[in-house]
């Protein structure tokens, strides 16, 4: 099974992520948590990465496509995969498209719920990208680019959307009650 959750910065893609992972026996792939990875790599591209995450923007399309599909040709993904945070752009999704979606899982929050989580999450966790005027950014970008990767997959029929704004194990039950409907 091959899902993509798409939501904005702070809206449980990672924890819903993880959870159907576990439900569906398939890895989680965070391309968040990759390019912060990369991004304490003490290389000129590390630091390039640092930096654009840091400002709250997006690595560019052909970064991101290119480290998402080196990631996608390891064995442990041939079987199906849980993808967080790809594709964000149209761009993307072209590039993306040869790839047998079955489900694309969009976590619905409003953006001040984003913005309160994110602010919450900087006071217990170390992160230097989740400055209020990076993650405002990003929201900004969720928006620009990212509604418009939701239009696509909603006219493709595989859109699920599902209220993000609730405790996790119910967002978990609708999530998984409508990837099984279909």
């Amino acid at each position: 099974m091959k899902i993509v959750l798409i939501g904005i910065q702070g809206s449980g893609k990672s924890t819903q992520g993880n959870l159907l992972a576990k439900r569906f026996k398939v890895p989680y792939l965070s391309t968040g948590h990759i390019f912060r990875e990369i991004a304490k790599q003490k290389t000129q591209f590390g630091r390039y990465i640092k930096e654009v995450i840091n400002s709250g923007a997006l690595v560019t399309n052909e970064i991101a496509i290119h480290t998402v599909f080196e990631y996608l040709k390891k064995p442990d993904y041939k079987n199906g995969f849980i993808l967080d945070g790809f594709p964000r752009t149209i761009t993307q999704v072209e590039a993306f498209n040869k790839e047998n979606i079955d489900h694309v899982v969009y976590i619905r929050i409003k953006d001040k719920s984003a913005l309160e989580r994110l602010l919450l999450r900087c006071a217990t966790e170390s992160r230097e990208d989740d400055t209020q005027k990076a993650i405002k950014k990003r929201i900004r970008m969720f928006h620009k680019h990212t509604k418009p990767v939701l239009k696509f997959y909603k006219y493709k029929g595989i859109l699920i959307e599902v209220n993000g704004e609730r405790s996790v194990e119910k967002i978990q039950e609708e999530i998984v009650q409508k990837i099984e409907k279909k």
